[in-house]
């Protein structure tokens, strides 16, 4: 008795992007190009290092960060706590706008950026340590003596 044969499956549907040309941006996989590409699409081939990078699904909100090390743009999800660079492999923290304040240096006054709670930070300029508090009483002293 003869087997049936099952039917082919349906090919997927060919990509049509959006009539309206809308475009987001990731970062290459590869080279750490910055890539444009229609919304919709599933991935995106990097035409500097030809890299496939897959496109994280609809609604997904991404963040941005850079990398302390190599200074690499890094694209990540929204809420991840850490990232590794795919340049040189540093493991970055990942951190909320909430959950970062800002001080001026006081030695070389670059604009420094550190976790809430911390006591001290320390420049990657100049290596100078500024403590937190003594830095904004230090920051009233320079506005009244101004």
């Amino acid at each position: 008795m003869p087997v049936p044969l099952a039917p082919y499956p349906t090919p997927p549907a060919p990509y049509t992007p959006p009539a309206n040309g809308a475009q987001s941006h990731l970062v290459c996989s590869g080279c750490q190009n910055l890539l444009l590409y229609p919304v919709g699409a599933m991935s995106v081939c990097c035409a500097v290092c030809h890299a496939v990078t897959a496109v994280p699904p609809p609604g997904t909100e991404m963040a941005q960060l850079v990398c302390g090390a190599c200074h690499t743009l890094l694209m990540f999800i929204r809420g991840a706590t850490s990232v590794q660079c795919s340049c040189c492999h540093t493991v970055n923290l990942a951190m909320e706008a909430n959950q970062v304040a800002h001080v001026n240096c006081c030695n070389c006054r670059m604009l420094l950026m550190y976790q809430y709670g911390a006591q001290t930070v320390k420049c990657a300029v100049c290596n100078f340590v500024t403590s937190i508090g003594a830095s904004a009483s230090m920051t009233e002293q320079i506005k009244y003596n101004n």
